[in-house]
């Protein structure tokens, strides 16, 4: 438990640092595993299209959400969209 929650804090801490951007390096190759499964011939090019495609949606999201007043920050969506799949993962993990 005590290793889960520094593994937690670790990766919270990487993201305040390194921006929200950076939340799809760590979003994007969970999301590969679940699709194509531990097969690095096919989870590494998955897990850069599905990052790619991440940030492309996060982005249009946040330019067109609060149209005419101003954008939203990709990183802002970014962490929307991946804090919600993080916490089914913790989740998921604990059971």
């Amino acid at each position: 438990m005590d290793g889960l929650f520094a593994a937690a804090a670790l990766a919270g801490s990487c993201v305040a640092v390194g921006g929200g951007i950076n939340f799809v390096g760590l979003l994007g190759p969970h999301l590969a595993r679940v699709l194509v499964g531990p097969k690095h011939q096919l989870l590494l090019p998955t897990s850069a299209f599905i990052g790619a495609l991440l940030t492309l949606v996060a982005d249009t999201i946040g330019r067109v959400i609060l149209i005419p007043e101003m954008e939203m920050p990709t990183g802002i969506v970014v962490a929307v969209i991946g804090a919600p799949y993080f916490l089914y993962l913790l989740a998921r993990t604990k059971a």
